[in-house]
């Protein structure tokens, strides 16, 4: 195998903290690049439990999918699926925790792996992905990972950003090699559920 081991997993309730602690504990100047606005983020408890909560139910009732990204068996980074219509889209967010691996080309791979990992688990015929328009890494990330650019539009994304421009990217079921029977990717399950 070329290159180091990646794999996309679901993200175990003992692990929500990933996600609470790489908003709460980033800069300002951090979170304005990902159009965050620090005083719209939940409390560190209020937000785990909500998380906890969610993925305590089945995977056809949770309002977000969590997804954690390894490399060589460590966790680097996370992706969550929001605004999913089951069996038609979903909204893919995507992050890495360690700042000096961010704009190494991991991020496209991760991004890949996990737009086809939630199209098979919630089976979905497409999954699009709004970074602020601003922010560089992300944009170019979902380009490699083989998004196709949709628009740009200026709006608030989620409960915790403040109004900006965004870019809509979506990578369809269409076109994706089907799954074989065993496992493909970097640590994921065949088939279509």
């Amino acid at each position: 195998m070329n290159g180091p081991s990646l794999g996309v997993r679901e993200m175990r309730p003992d692990e929500v903290h990933l996600r609470v602690d790489y908003f709460h504990d980033a800069s300002d100047d951090y979170l304005a690049a990902l159009g965050v606005d620090r005083a719209r983020l939940p409390s560190r408890t209020d937000w785990q439990e909500s998380m906890r909560s969610d993925l305590s139910r089945p995977v056809c009732e949770r309002s977000m999918h969590f997804l954690v990204w390894e490399l060589e068996g460590r966790v680097v980074g996370f992706s969550t699926a929001d605004r999913i219509v089951a069996g038609d889209e979903a909204f893919m967010h995507l992050h890495i925790l360690d700042p000096g691996r961010r704009r190494g080309g991991l991020g496209a791979r991760f991004v890949r792996l996990s737009g086809e990992e939630y199209i098979r688990v919630l089976r979905l015929e497409r999954v699009f992905s709004e970074p602020n328009a601003l922010n560089v890494a992300p944009n170019r990330a979902l380009q490699r990972a083989g998004f196709r650019y949709v628009l740009s539009r200026r709006c608030t994304p989620s409960p915790i950003n403040f109004l900006q421009v965004v870019t809509r990217w979506v990578l369809e079921r269409e076109g994706l090699a089907p799954p074989s029977d065993g496992p493909h990717g970097a640590g994921l399950g065949g088939g279509r559920g």
